[in-house]
């Protein structure tokens, strides 16, 4: 058996093998601690402002504070629009949990319709869990007092007390003033995150056109929170910038005596001070009340409006408009005049039709036998339609529709309400656009006397009489008079452009005014109705647009018509005139003729405003 060499164990070799072992793990060690060494170095040198952040974000979270709307007044420094104390219901969706979890509850203890609901419903959809949802609105004394109680109940729903915005005047001043609403995804894109915090913004009238200046900035609190995220104290404060305070031009007791002049009648009414370009009062009837607006219309109330064949919600003087009948008589005289195609004494034989060469079709005069010869002062105050319907032929149709943009026709009043029409001034360029038939002779014979494709708005038509009124300057109407940047600083005005000119001839526009108060006179179409009995001057001019032509020799009768189908009343006008301080343009819907609708209500508001100043001066 052989023997096997036992192999003997080297200290050397062993000595050897551990020192390389022992670097080894050495190294490892080393890199180890170099490694974890480096991770501190990060994160208390390099890292430290972020988690620094983070850590005062566990602790700290910034609450916005929302600035108080500013104030709208009328002329005199009554309120139109302002702020009132209120508290609404918003729920944190990510620390309220399900909603079919506690709504039930919460339901059994506040009344919540099925429209606060679903708009809640809707905006949790929208992805909106790390932001407060507003689940009420409006939250009356005695619901705050059960919610108040039973808050434990009920995490991630808050009582937020907040200023709500009310109109004390409500459907006084609705088309004018507008209203706000709450907040939606349109318009936070349009906001920005630097405002996303905000409720409500204006959504129509002067609540909207101004709404940038209105609703302020948004500030915000520093609040010191525990570790269950309830709030400890408030550790710092950048206060919220209120909105500026604006005074309109319009007075309430004219806009109360136009109302009221309306009686039982739909339609609208400008009156403006010519002299500055001031809206002084505005309607459009019927009107709404804003207020159902601010927190949320109901499907009912909104369903109620939106029934009603008078359309209440529609501005009839900022998106309406239609043919302005006669009124545009006294501007297309004035045309005839600077276009140096008629002086003020030339004459045209009124035999009480009017045709054109080589056509038996015959237009009419408003007089079955015609007026005999008429010069400018007795076609405006008689309303001869002949001298208007020729000329119209003379100018032309492209010719007339320069001279009627001139005086501010088909275009905007520049009036800070969002959505003005343009209306429509005729022409052969207009009509090529908008129709593939030419344009016929007797299309330009109509629009001589404001009718066919005419549309004017009674802004276009008050601002244009407001300019004859003031020797020609034709100026931006407007409704905010003066802003006040915070409660204790002073007022200041809002600038304007300056006016432009529709005539450079005193006389012509004198010639035109004489015309239009001698329409006030007897023998003119508003003395009856609006001229008699005056202690003051009046100019004005009265207009009919008719929705029903005549039947072939048959004229038609508005007044026996349906009522949809009735005539359209119109008057324009200013007082006194002798020195104008108002100019007034009214339009009747279904009203008949405009010196019987129309004339009376302008002579209203008129005396309103003439008289009232009288009185007013008299101590």
């Amino acid at each position: 058996m052989a023997l096997r060499r036992r192999q003997l164990k080297s200290p050397s070799a062993e000595a050897a093998q551990f020192r390389v072992r022992a670097a080894i793990g050495f190294a490892v060690v080393v890199l180890a601690l170099a490694g974890l060494g480096g991770w501190y170095f990060k994160l208390q040198v390099i890292d430290h402002a972020n988690y620094a952040t983070q850590s005062e974000a566990n602790r700290f979270r910034l609450r916005p504070v929302l600035p108080g709307r500013g104030l709208i007044l009328d002329r005199k420094g009554r309120v139109l629009a302002d702020n009132v104390p209120a508290y609404r219901l918003d729920v944190m969706p990510l620390e309220a949990g399900d909603p079919q979890q506690w709504l039930p509850a919460l339901r059994s203890i506040v009344v919540l319709d099925d429209d606060d609901v679903e708009a809640f419903g809707e905006a949790l959809r929208s992805g909106r869990r790390f932001k407060p949802i507003t689940l009420k609105p409006r939250v009356d004394a005695e619901e705050v007092a059960r919610v108040a109680g039973d808050r434990w109940r009920f995490p991630g729903v808050e009582l937020v007390p907040y200023l709500n915005r009310r109109y004390p005047h409500a459907e006084l001043t609705a088309h004018i003033v507008g209203y706000v609403g709450r907040v939606d995804e349109q318009d936070l894109k349009q906001l920005g995150e630097a405002n996303s915090a905000l409720t409500h913004v204006g959504k129509t009238g002067i609540e909207r056109y101004y709404d940038d200046i209105l609703r302020g900035q948004v500030g915000y609190e520093r609040v010191e929170t525990n570790v269950e995220g309830r709030a400890l104290g408030t550790v710092g404060r950048v206060p919220a910038t209120p909105g500026v305070d604006l005074r309109l031009s319009i007075d309430l007791d004219l806009q109360q005596a136009m109302v009221e002049a309306f009686g039982d009648f739909d339609g609208s009414a400008v009156a403006v001070d010519p002299r500055t370009g001031e809206i002084l009062a505005m309607v459009s009837l019927p009107a709404y009340d804003p207020n159902l607006f601010v927190n949320g219309i109901s499907h009912k109330d909104f369903r109620t409006l939106m029934d009603n064949p008078s359309r209440p919600l529609f501005n009839r003087n900022v998106l309406g408009g239609g043919p302005p009948g006669s009124t545009v008589k006294p501007f297309i005289g004035l045309a005839g005049l600077d276009s140096g195609l008629r002086t003020a004494e030339d004459r045209v034989m009124s035999t009480g039709e009017f045709h054109i060469p080589g056509q038996s079709r015959g237009y009419r005069d408003s007089h079955a036998g015609g007026h005999g010869w008429t010069d400018l002062r007795k076609s405006i105050a008689a309303s001869v339609n002949t001298y208007y319907y020729q000329l119209a032929m003379d100018m032309g149709i492209d010719r007339l529709s320069r001279w009627m943009r001139k005086y501010g026709f088909g275009e905007r009043t520049g009036i800070d309400l969002v959505g003005e029409s343009v209306g429509i001034v005729p022409s052969a360029e207009w009509k090529a656009k908008n129709s593939r038939e030419p344009w016929y002779v007797g299309e330009t014979v109509i629009a001589g006397i404001g009718q066919g494709f005419w549309k004017a708005t009674a802004l276009q038509l008050v601002r244009a009489t407001a300019a004859l009124a003031d020797d020609g300057n034709l100026r931006r109407l407007h409704l905010a008079r003066e802003r006040r940047d915070g409660y204790e600083a002073p007022w200041r005005a809002i600038p304007q452009p300056a006016p432009r000119r529709i005539s450079d001839s005193h006389e012509h526009m004198q010639a035109v005014r004489e015309g239009m108060e001698a329409t006030m006179q007897p023998g003119g179409t508003g003395w009856f109705a609006a001229g008699r009995d005056t202690s003051y001057p009046i100019a004005g001019k009265t207009g009919t647009a008719q929705r029903v032509s005549r039947k072939g020799d048959v004229s038609v009768d508005p007044h026996q018509l349906p009522l949809a189908l009735r005539h359209q009343a119109w008057f324009i006008g200013y007082a006194p005139a002798d020195n104008p301080t108002i100019a007034v343009a009214v339009a009747v819907e279904h009203g008949g003729f405009g010196s019987s609708t129309a004339a009376p209500i302008a002579r209203k508001v008129m005396d309103a405003w003439v008289l009232g100043q009288q009185q007013a001066a008299a101590p």
